[in-house]
């Protein structure tokens, strides 16, 4: 036989012989494999010291795990959470199907977390695969899970369908819930919301106004509809406004809105500290003066009531220029803008309008008329001259710079009375801070303000001012000691609002400087600042008197 031949059928016969082999060969089934978990509720809550079945199926029935030792609860930073923990697990029923029991070690139940159940891949190695996020929260735990215990009520604000706020104008329907008041909690009533403010609007926390459907009593505040949160987003103490109300307290203004620190959970989100306070209304609760009708067009009826507000913004829909004793600019138009609050713009009416209008033309006419310290024919013919002592002593104390500017300026008027000056608002930007007034060092802020450049010369009015003062400085003197109670009350809620907030971002809003000056400081340091800029205060105003 040739070799050629020879080797041709010893290939034959070896291919032969690895084909027979290859149909006796039995190859392994593949590995079961993991690729996903399904936990079947969304939100556990669990009672103090209790247990809780959680349901669970994996896609893969077959895969191979240790029930004791594979399966894990991590919360989002892949951390066991020490609130509560995995007792056990077990097979349920139908083949994939588990049930883990989760057990509560806390003491308090007011936890609520995110978390992910694991499953060990491979037998001693740190991989797992985990299910989606679901929640565990202890049964204390705040509405949406959220809880929040830093002393302050908690105002819980959700909008229909979870719609986000976006808009000054257009009102919203939402619900309201209070939380951690005691017995003001409240489960839910029913409202509308809208954003609200100037500048404010634009900083990054943003401040609101709620219209309740029904008048109801809030945190023990008398009952009404209008309800304002107020951001403070640019201070640093929390508390500028919360001061400035109760130094406006101890006046004889005729009212002062109330208010209270509170937390804002907006749409299951927590927003940090706001300020809840009543709004700036007519009404015997608030502005106490005579509601009008469309019938109140002449004779005494027509005089009252009005509740006018000076603004720079000159954003109120029915407003006028008044020439008198201006010091601001608005480009070719210079005085005083007056904005009606009150009528509504839809309900004044043509002779109500006029009558108030000239009201404030004939005031400043007397004011900066020859004979202006006559009592009989002169400024105290029209205005409450007490009402604008106080609320000048208000700011003067606060340094609130914006009685000038003017900002937030309110006045009102009753039937058949004079024009009296307040209520107080808005005393946020610029207040106890030598940024922006740096004159308040060592002399007034506001002596030169709108109609006061003219009430100061004459000497009659600077002595009311004088001997108020000194009349006032007793209650004066408690504001530190409050400044020192409010820090107190304030600290863990301030923790975690400029967790989430910085104020020196008021910033771009200033052409690039920082509004109080303390927003860079510790929340402590803060406060221990205007408190020495306000016991400054008492002792330069006299002295300038």
């Amino acid at each position: 036989m040739k070799p050629g031949i020879k080797i041709s059928l010893y290939s034959l016969i070896f291919l032969a012989a690895v084909s027979c082999g290859k149909e006796n060969l039995v190859e392994p089934a593949p590995p079961k494999v993991l690729r996903s978990i399904a936990v079947e509720e969304e939100t556990i809550t669990l009672s103090t010291g209790k247990t809780h079945e959680l349901h669970f199926v994996v896609d893969e029935a077959g895969f191979s795990f240790d029930l004791s030792r594979d399966v894990v609860l991590y919360n989002t930073s892949s951390q066991a959470p020490s609130a509560f923990s995995l007792q056990s697990v077990r097979q349920d029923g139908a083949e994939g199907r588990y049930c883990a029991v989760v057990q509560d070690n806390s003491s308090g139940s007011d936890y609520s977390l995110q978390v992910r159940l694991g499953i060990r891949l491979e037998s001693g190695k740190e991989i797992f695969l985990f299910s989606s996020l679901f929640t565990i929260r202890g049964e204390d735990a705040g509405l949406h899970g959220v809880s929040l215990h830093t002393g302050l009520p908690t105002v819980y604000l959700d909008t229909e369908a979870s719609a986000p706020i976006v808009s000054k104008e257009n009102f919203l329907t939402a619900a309201l819930s209070i939380r951690n008041a005691g017995e003001w909690n409240v489960d839910e009533l029913s409202c509308q919301v809208r954003g609200r403010g100037n500048t404010t609007w634009w900083w990054p926390k943003k401040p609101y106004l709620i219209k309740l459907d029904k008048k109801a009593p809030v945190l023990g505040m008398p009952k009404h509809k209008r309800w304002v949160l107020l951001a403070n987003f640019l201070d640093r103490t929390l508390m500028r406004n919360l001061v400035a109300m109760r130094v406006a307290s101890f006046t004889r203004l005729d009212w002062t809105p109330r208010c209270q620190s509170v937390e804002l959970v907006l749409n299951g989100k927590h927003q940090g500290t706001y300020l809840l306070i009543e709004q700036v209304r007519v009404d015997n609760d608030r502005v106490p003066i005579t509601e009008m009708t469309a019938e109140d067009n002449d004779g005494e009826a027509l005089t009252g009531g009005y509740l006018l507000e000076s603004d720079f913004h000159y954003d109120n829909l029915v407003q006028w220029m008044d020439p008198h004793g201006g010091t601001v600019q608005w480009g070719s138009n210079s005085g005083i803008p007056f904005g009606i609050k009150y009528p509504d713009e839809d309900e004044i009416t043509p002779q109500q309008l006029n009558y108030i209008k000239q009201y404030i033309y004939d005031t400043a006419e007397a004011l900066y008329g020859e004979n202006f310290t006559d009592p009989e024919e002169g400024y105290a013919k029209y205005i409450d001259v007490d009402s604008f002592v106080d609320y000048w002593i208000v700011f003067e104390v606060m340094g609130n710079h914006e009685l000038g500017n003017p900002g937030s300026v309110f006045t009102h008027k009753d039937r058949g009375g004079k024009l009296k000056a307040g209520p107080c608002w808005d005393f946020d930007w610029g207040v106890l801070s030598y940024n922006t007034s740096p004159q308040a060092r060592t002399g007034l802020i506001n002596g030169h303000a709108i109609w006061y450049n003219r009430l100061f010369q004459d000497p009659a009015f600077r002595e009311k001012v004088r001997i108020r003062f000194q009349e006032l400085l007793p209650r004066l003197e408690t504001i530190p000691a409050y400044m020192e109670e409010l820090e107190e009350q304030l600290e863990a809620s301030a923790k975690l609002n400029f967790g989430m907030w910085n104020p020196a971002e008021d910033a771009s809003m200033n052409g690039g400087r920082i509004i109080n000056g303390d927003e860079n400081m510790s929340f402590h340091s803060a406060v221990e600042r205007i408190k020495s800029i306000y016991e400054d205060r008492l002792t330069v105003i006299p002295k300038n008197l």
